[in-house]
């Protein structure tokens, strides 16, 4: 509870008691006050239980914003990991192939001669056209 809320509470039931004092001894005056007391204190405990959750919510959502910042990092840095590991076996992976194809055309070199001469005539086909 804030301070609001207690002296809300408390402005409410003082209210209540002018009213009951002023209804006992037959005056107008106590009751009107102590009705105004009454209204004036249940607005005054309601607005502080309505700054109390606000006071909650803004906690809970620094709280929330917190949580959302260490995920953030977590996520940017799993996929900068995962990134990495993909980028190295990419890499072992071209180098390997590239050491097979380079092993193949140095055993065969005839092979590869006629292999690139050969898409370099469909490549100049296709590129040229029908005229």
């Amino acid at each position: 509870m804030n301070r609001d809320q207690i002296e809300g509470g408390l402005r409410h039931l003082k209210g209540r008691g002018q009213t009951a004092i002023g209804a006992v001894a037959g005056r107008v005056r106590p009751q009107a006050e102590g009705a105004f007391n009454q209204v004036v204190g249940g607005a005054q405990y309601v607005y502080g239980r309505g700054r109390r959750t606000a006071e909650e919510l803004s906690r809970d959502g620094a709280a929330l914003a917190d949580d959302i910042g260490e995920r953030g990092r977590h996520l940017y840095d799993e996929t900068r990991s995962r990134s990495r590991d993909l980028y190295d076996e990419t890499r072992s992976r071209g180098r390997h192939v590239a050491g097979r194809i380079r092993h193949r055309t140095e055993a065969r070199p005839a092979e590869t001669l006629l292999l690139v001469a050969g898409l370099a005539f469909v490549t100049g086909w296709l590129v040229r056209g029908r005229r």
